[in-house]
């Protein structure tokens, strides 16, 4: 019997690891182990631009580049430059955009000499201005805010602020918009009730702990490379100093990951972030990992599709909750959200970012039995979740307008042929730049999109300070991910193509772009691996000679 047991045991796990990703991001203690050793090194003087065995014609040619462009950027964006770098020694989200804006090698020589600015003073239509005074075309998206334009929001919470006026700070009574907040969003989202949170974060907290109050079941299932917020459970790999035990993260799109489902019964809930449709199984992407220039990423809209209903059947079947995670895409996609647009059900629905009208904000919204927080035949078994900013005037009020007017025509006529318009763009957008010969390529979900490169290049990186040069307003991820609102024009879009070709241009110019003989991914990782190996070897050395010392 104990040979049984042990087997069976062995089976189980076994299935499990079938089911993850065989890269470091489908085995997260794996990934935190290395990221404990991976050593620091910083390129330093020709280095820098003879990373890939440029020669000193080639690797001078990018060096020139590179110092005329950080002193037009310093040049043009001082005020807002100083003030960014004074402000770092203070914020310290400032100083961690900063370091991992490029890949770690190069990334001292880029905070020394190439400066950007990390602060503005006002937004127009889709644009936002610096300290400068110098005009930006809008592609952050406010990390997934602004869905609607600028002024959408600026409206929003100008009047949010008249019709709470009289109300102030009060917590705890409620004011009537959140009545009306709680009718709207279960019509929206198809659920029975509602719970009020100040973030996305805290939003998918609290779905995570109705599933599991409910199922009495421990653990959750998330996909690789997702992203949830930065709570421990949501977030096993590197950047979390814990380490879930409770969390099993699973390949997306795969047979395996649905036989764990069929088979195992501890699990209360699975996380799915539609996000991920656009880059399966992998990190959301970001200049930072570009070492080799390998970036990959593809939305096929029927196949994830297809997925989610499979999901959903196996989650039913189990007793699984299904929890779709829109506190990114909420409303991009279409105006009932990744629901609506994949014509999937989940048990729970999270949102965020946009839904608070340009005030922070998080909702659960989800079926009556999962919702309830105590239960009557059990009085002190209660699963609790409050919050002393939940359902604050001014953010509900902002919300109401929110909802209000995303029924208006103006903003239906924004999510009409919304999707094949911005497929459209895309195209166009690739058919120029494959027309005007530069390696680049974009992938879109519908209003998201990431950049491509189809050479190898350790220097892809240098893009981003190109197209902030054309003035193009990028997040601190950089060209890893684009983000436009619903109310950008024809004529609009078309001077973002011509920024991002002459940015091209300029990249080409400057010699990022040109490769040695014989170079190749391959033979990138490989300089990439005898620089780490190199660096280890200077540690160990340093290291023993202290000791003998």
């Amino acid at each position: 019997m104990p040979g049984v047991f042990v087997a069976w045991k062995a089976y189980r796990r076994l299935q499990l690891s079938c089911a993850k990703h065989p890269s470091l991001t489908g085995h997260s203690r794996w990934a935190k182990r290395v990221a404990r050793v991976l050593p620091g090194y910083a390129l330093e003087g020709e280095q820098v631009y003879a990373a890939d065995g440029a020669g000193p014609d080639l690797a001078g040619r990018r060096q020139a580049a590179f110092e005329a462009l950080a002193r037009e950027l310093g040049e043009r964006h001082g005020r807002s430059v100083d003030l960014t770098v004074a402000a770092a020694e203070h914020i310290s989200d400032l100083q961690f955009t900063r370091a991992y804006r490029v890949p770690f090698p190069f990334s001292r020589h880029v905070r020394s000499r190439l400066k950007l600015g990390g602060f503005v003073q006002g937004t127009s239509g889709v644009t936002v201005t610096d300290l400068d005074g110098r005009e930006f075309i809008d592609l952050t998206g406010s990390y997934g805010v602004n869905v609607l334009g600028h002024e959408f929001y600026k409206g929003c919470m100008e009047e949010a602020a008249r019709r709470v006026a009289a109300m102030g700070v009060v917590l705890g009574p409620l004011h009537p918009c959140v009545a009306w907040n709680a009718r709207e969003l279960c019509r929206i989202s198809g659920k029975d009730e509602v719970s009020f949170h100040m973030s996305g974060t805290e939003a998918v907290m609290q779905a995570v702990r109705l599933a599991r109050y409910h199922t009495r079941r421990p653990c959750l299932v998330r996909f690789c490379g997702a992203y949830h917020g930065w709570w421990d459970d949501v977030q096993p790999g590197p950047g979390n100093p814990a380490t879930p035990q409770r969390t099993y993260t699973l390949k997306e799109m795969d047979r395996a990951t649905l036989r764990v489902l069929r088979t195992r019964r501890d699990i209360a809930c699975v996380l799915v972030n539609p996000l991920q449709a656009l880059h399966p199984n992998r990190p959301a992407p970001g200049d930072s990992t570009l070492v080799d220039g390998g970036r990959s990423a593809g939305f096929d809209r029927q196949a994830y599709t297809a997925w989610l209903r499979e999901l959903r059947e196996v989650c039913t079947a189990r007793g699984i909750v299904l929890v779709f995670d829109e506190v990114f895409l909420g409303f991009r996609l279409a105006p009932g959200g990744a629901q609506e647009y994949f014509g999937v059900q989940a048990d729970l629905v999270t949102y965020g970012k946009t839904l608070g009208g340009g005030f922070p904000v998080g909702v659960v919204c989800g079926r009556r039995e999962l919702m309830r927080r105590f239960k009557d035949e059990h009085p002190a078994d209660v699963c609790f979740a409050r919050g002393t900013f939940n359902s604050h005037p001014m953010v509900m009020a902002a919300m109401q307008v929110f909802l209000e007017r995303l029924g208006t025509p103006e903003v239906q006529a924004l999510y009409a042929g919304l999707e094949e318009r911005w497929n459209g763009r895309a195209r166009r957008l690739n058919e120029r730049l494959r027309r005007e010969g530069h390696p680049v390529r974009v992938e879109a979900m519908s209003t998201v999109w990431t950049v491509l490169y189809d050479v190898p290049s350790r220097y892809h990186w240098m893009l981003q300070f190109y197209l902030r040069a054309e003035g193009l307003a990028l997040s601190w991820v950089g060209s890893g991910r684009l983000i436009f609102s619903l109310n950008f024009t024809d004529e609009q879009f078309d001077e973002v193509m011509e920024r991002m070709s002459r940015a091209c241009r300029r990249m080409r110019e400057g010699g990022w772009w040109t490769l040695p003989e014989g170079t190749t991914r391959k033979t990138l990782r490989r300089r990439i691996l005898g620089e780490f190996a190199s660096e280890a070897r200077r540690r160990w050395l340093g290291a023993r000679s202290r000791s003998l010392a």
